[in-house]
């Protein structure tokens, strides 16, 4: 689990947030079933409140959920009124669901491909019958993507990040982001070093249908364009 500074997490949103807007408005249409009978949306991952945002504005009922406390800090503020919760896969228990969903590839973030099918089971025994489920992962072709990738920067007015990658084996991805942000008259430095876990996501299905989930593995949640190696799973209980 990774513990951020407020600081880091603003600069998480600003830099990566746009995935969330990209593919909200297809978990928007694959919730539509839930919003119709105001079932409870539970998210997973729910970072800084992107796809919060969006959850709430449709008007879904919902608890949001995270396992860094200084994300769910810059949530609250941005998206108040939610039920947030401080909840770290695979093993902290979750509430009964009608659906769940999360972006990002929160999943990924566990340690190997043991944690991350006992966090889909977690999240399996949570979601309530004809619920829906809808996450990305990432695949082992993530790793392909960026095998031999040079570092990549951005700087902003009060920000700036060099990221760099690694695959040290087929099955893991490493990004170490050199972040710098304003402190004063000068700049602080952080560096963050996110292991992910790649795995062969046309295995999903057959790992949830035990837990009485129907499942497929697609390229998008809607009409977005999901990144080579990013995976969306979505589907629903029975």
């Amino acid at each position: 689990m990774t513990s951020w500074r407020p600081e880091m997490a603003r600069v998480h949103e600003e830099a990566f947030g746009f995935h969330a807007d990209r593919c909200a408005p297809g978990i928007l249409d694959l919730l539509a079933p839930v919003r119709e009978r105001d079932g409870l949306v539970l998210e997973i991952g729910c970072g800084t409140g992107k796809l919060t945002q969006h959850l709430i504005a449709a008007g879904h009922r919902m608890i949001a959920t995270d396992a860094s406390e200084a994300m769910l800090d810059v949530a609250r503020k941005k998206v108040p009124g939610v039920d947030y919760r401080q909840l770290t896969l695979p093993d902290d228990p979750l509430p009964a669901a009608d659906a769940i969903v999360g972006v990002g590839h929160p999943l990924s973030y566990l340690p190997d491909e043991a944690s991350l099918r006992r966090g889909l089971a977690r999240i399996a025994g949570s979601l309530r019958p004809h619920g829906v489920l809808a996450v990305d992962l990432c695949d082992l072709a993530w790793g392909e993507a960026f095998r031999d990738a040079p570092p990549r920067g951005r700087v902003t007015g009060d920000w700036a990040m060099v990221t760099e990658y690694e695959t040290p084996r087929p099955d893991r991805f490493v990004m170490r982001h050199n972040v710098f942000t304003r402190s004063g008259a000068g700049w602080r430095r952080d560096d963050e070093q996110h292991d992910i876990t790649l795995i062969d996501t046309a295995r999903t299905p057959e790992w949830l249908r035990p837990h009485g989930i129907d499942a497929v593995v697609g390229q998008s949640f809607g009409a977005e364009s999901l990144p080579v190696g990013l995976v969306a799973v979505t589907g629903g209980k029975v």
